[in-house]
């Protein structure tokens, strides 16, 4: 399966979005963030994420992750070597994580740039690469 067929359950692609509360100084959560960011990429099935904070409340962030599909999310976090990194990044933050699946895309450029709106892929169907951002 590539990153742009279905799994088995026809959903494909995910994204994972974990919003933060962070309690300890905002340079230590990002230093140890990019530590489970370092692991993160290494995993089968990761494709990229962005780490974004707040643009008005230091102590709150977003992180964004695509991942080709649930199985390889679910891997990745059951890996071994996984809850030190989990563990590590709770004892500076609350966090809310959540797992989506893409159902509409949009993607901006010129008129005869990506397929967007009604010229989008349909639900559930996979992103081109040209598609993809």
């Amino acid at each position: 399966m590539t990153d742009h067929e279905p799994d088995a359950k026809g959903i494909g692609a995910v994204t994972f979005v974990n919003t933060f509360t962070v309690h300890a100084e905002p340079e230590v959560f990002e230093k140890e963030f990019a530590r489970t960011s370092e692991f993160m990429a290494r995993q089968p099935g990761f494709v990229r994420h962005t780490l974004s904070r707040h643009a008005e409340r230091p102590g709150q962030y977003v992180n964004v992750a695509e991942w080709t599909d649930i199985a390889s999310f679910r891997a990745a976090v059951a890996h071994a070597d996984f809850p030190p990194h989990a563990g590590a990044l709770r004892a500076l933050a609350e966090s809310r994580p959540e797992l989506y699946v893409a159902r509409l895309h949009h993607a901006g450029g010129p008129p005869d740039g990506p397929a967007t709106g009604a010229d989008a892929p349909a639900t559930g169907a996979p992103l081109r690469e040209r598609d993809r951002i």
